[in-house]
């Protein structure tokens, strides 16, 4: 029966707010909660497993997360999609369901009515509907139908008859027919059925491993093919024949065993499939070791199950030796035999490979118990290699070698770092060693592996070593100090002044040498030294203004040589820090300033004054028009701040460029000033756009000016 359900879902909002068309919409804050308090479904018979009966609205405001549902009806539930879903066929829902939801954010309920719903009894709707276990009316059959049994790879001829069907009711005007794969049905043709008789046959050989058993169906049909009777299965079993070898999935196999391990260690295990049928020794293997290679140091050095396959070892934990034994792989020629390993019983075989690992049973060993080394003082790099031996696996860790440093460099002047390609230990000189302060160094060396050694095994007194190591004497370059030699100076201070005294020793006091001193770099060519006192003078005048001179500091690299064989040269540096005296008078910046021709328009310029000196010789700078008669009527400086003053036109003068004397004073003491001139180009203004192109030649005579200063009055 198909329920036909019609579900309503009304919405009851507590409040509808309209916004039509407007631009700014007012936004509604959220509630908690179901959106929408009360549902309506409309009750048609009942309600089917499973079919969704309507969707709840639920927001807690904050994406619904963890949100339990209880419905009051425990057929009914809330999906993961929030529809109300009933749990199983039901009929007694009731007139209301309630709905709770809860989180850590809303705590809210729903109603849900059911429209038309009945009262609730304790009927199901499968009872209601006749959909219970209810067992249906059968005929007594007068069909006989037997199970039927092929043997495979039969030989012809065929068909061949396998059974027959017997019919108690069968009249003379009704007939066999035969159903189903195998007969009208893909792969057809191999079974057929005598019309009249019921006699079964089967018309080829077949193959139980293609397929091992068919289904069919047979029933009788009156003379028009109407059925009378049936259809009733025929079931047609292949009987299992030992046609199929056991067949390993590879033809060589691979394991391995840790040398050392005890008797009945379990190394791989063999397996073998055999397609006939499980059920019969067709199928039941049995597993032999057929052939070992090589046999020593014995023939019989593992065993495998013959059921299971499990290959074992047989052979004594002692002699179980990887270093002892001929050969760190074995051969294993494995036979699986199926009927149970009967004589007549078919075979397959296998290569098994089984490899004798290795465990770190054996500690490295020095093979000197001394070593000896010289090197250079001043140089670093490998001075020696030390050589181990270790019987184990060189492709493990119970033959990698690590080496450390136990004894004899308190300063950590060496270190020492295992060859990847031969083991051996490379000991190196990392930080310079010094002869004067020691000629010999005496380590002591210990080496062990990667991995730890078995328990049994320990690192013994050949698996450490002793290294001598003499330094040889170097002539090395006499040092400064202090290195860099940190001086204070005024600039323009005479030539030939005193700046410095240099010092420089030579290390290598176990033997008397003389130190002479040159310069080495002086970018500005200010200075001299003695060769023999190291006393440092001034050959010109130290400027600090100087591109040379950078943040007041000069530099200058001055060397020291000693008589050894071969001689030997040290370097040292000289910073004077120069102090400043005012020996820079200002300039104007910047040297062209443009104004309007109609005093109306801009007639004002900025103009401020540097100097190459540092404060106190520098701002705050005096700006003034210069000793000029009637300068002052056209031109007028105001001073702005301590570096810039403005300029400004006091009256319209022609198109042209204008030479104004200015006057710079600076700040210090005694302060320089700087007679100069200011460039100002004359413009035609329009419309907030200046043009000062093709003005006339600069005026500059006195006489010039005062004229136009004059016609420019009269015409007022």
């Amino acid at each position: 029966m198909e329920f036909c359900r019609r579900v309503l879902v009304v919405f009851i909002l507590s409040q509808i707010v309209c916004t039509g068309a407007q631009d700014d919409a007012e936004e509604v804050a959220c509630s908690p909660g179901f959106q929408v308090k009360q549902y309506q479904v409309e009750y048609d018979g009942g309600f089917l497993k499973d079919q969704p009966l309507l969707k709840v609205v639920f927001d807690d405001c904050a994406e619904n997360q963890d949100v339990s549902f209880e419905v009051s009806h425990p057929d009914f539930l809330i999906d993961e999609d929030l529809n109300l879903v009933p749990r199983r066929d039901v009929i007694d829902s009731g007139a209301v369901l309630f709905v709770h939801g809860l989180n850590a954010h809303a705590d809210d309920m729903a109603q849900v009515d059911i429209m038309g719903a009945p009262p609730r009894s304790p009927q199901t709707l499968r009872e209601i509907v006749g959909l219970g276990d209810i067992t249906p009316y059968r005929t007594k059959r007068s069909l006989l139908v037997p199970p039927m049994f092929v043997p495979e790879n039969q030989r012809a001829p065929f068909p061949r008859s396998i059974g027959k069907v017997i019919s108690y009711d069968m009249k003379d005007d009704h007939y066999f027919r035969l159903t189903g794969k195998g007969a009208d049905q893909d792969p057809k043709g191999v079974f057929s059925i005598n019309r009249r008789t019921g006699e079964v046959a089967v018309s080829r050989a077949l193959d139980r491993e293609a397929i091992a058993f068919y289904h069919l169906q047979v029933s009788t049909t009156d003379m028009s093919g109407n059925l009378v009777e049936g259809p009733v299965d025929l079931d047609v079993y292949i009987i299992d024949q030992n046609d199929n070898r056991p067949i390993f999935k590879e033809s060589r196999y691979s394991g391995e065993v840790l040398e050392g391990s005890p008797s009945g260690t379990t190394v791989m295990t063999m397996t073998a499939l055999d397609a006939d049928d499980p059920n019969t020794d067709n199928a039941v293997l049995r597993y032999i070791i057929l052939r070992q290679s090589p046999e020593k140091p014995s023939p019989n050095m593992f065993y495998i199950d013959p059921e299971r396959g499990d290959i074992i070892t047989v052979i004594s934990p002692s002699q179980l030796d990887r270093e002892t034994l001929p050969t760190t792989q074995y051969e294993l020629e494995i036979v699986a035999k199926d009927m149970a390993g009967s004589e007549v019983g078919l075979t397959g075989t296998a290569t098994a490979t089984i490899t004798i690992t290795d465990r770190n049973d054996h500690a490295p060993e020095f093979t000197h118990s001394l070593f000896q080394a010289s090197v250079d003082e001043g140089s670093t790099g490998v001075v020696v290699n030390l050589t181990v031996d270790d019987r184990d696996d060189p492709a493990t860790g119970g033959f990698r070698a690590m080496y450390s440093i136990i004894k004899g460099d308190p300063n950590q002047s060496f270190e020492i770092h295992t060859n990847p390609d031969n083991n051996e230990g490379m000991l190196s000189v990392v930080k310079p060693l010094d002869y004067e302060s020691s000629m010999f160094h005496t380590l002591m060396i210990r080496v062990e592996n990667e991995d730890p050694l078995v328990p049994d095994v320990i690192y013994g007194p050949s698996s450490t070593a002793t290294v001598y190591i003499a330094v040889q004497d170097v002539n090395e370059g006499p040092v400064f100090f202090p290195d860099p030699l940190m001086v204070t100076k005024w600039e323009n201070i005479p030539v030939g002044s005193f700046v410095a005294m240099l010092n420089a020793t030579d290390p290598d006091f176990r033997q008397i040498q003389s130190v002479r001193y040159g310069v080495l770099r002086d970018p500005a060519g200010w200075l001299s030294v003695n060769p023999v006192k190291g006393m440092v003078n001034t050959t010109a005048t130290l400027d600090r203004e100087s591109p040379h001179v950078h943040n007041n500091r000069y530099s200058a690299v001055f060397m020291a040589t000693d008589n050894g064989n071969p001689p030997a040269t040290g370097t040292g540096t000289l910073i004077i820090t120069l102090q400043d005296e005012n020996d820079n008078a200002p300039y104007v910046v910047p040297s062209v300033a443009r104004m309007c021709e109609d005093a109306k328009e801009v007639n004002v310029a900025v103009i401020g004054a540097r100097d190459k000196d540092i404060h106190p010789n520098t701002d705050p700078f005096k700006i003034e028009l210069g000793k000029q008669l009637g300068l002052e009527k056209t031109w007028k400086i105001s001073r702005i701040n301590n570096t810039h003053s403005q300029i400004m036109l006091l009256h319209s003068l022609q198109r042209a460029n204008y030479n104004v004397p200015l006057v710079l004073t600076d700040s210090g003491f005694p302060p320089l000033t700087n007679n100069t001139e200011l460039k100002v180009q004359v413009c035609t203004c329009k419309k907030n756009r200046m043009d000062c192109n093709g003005a006339v030649t600069p005026v500059t005579d006195l006489l010039l000016l005062l004229s136009l200063l004059t016609l420019s009055i009269l015409c007022l």
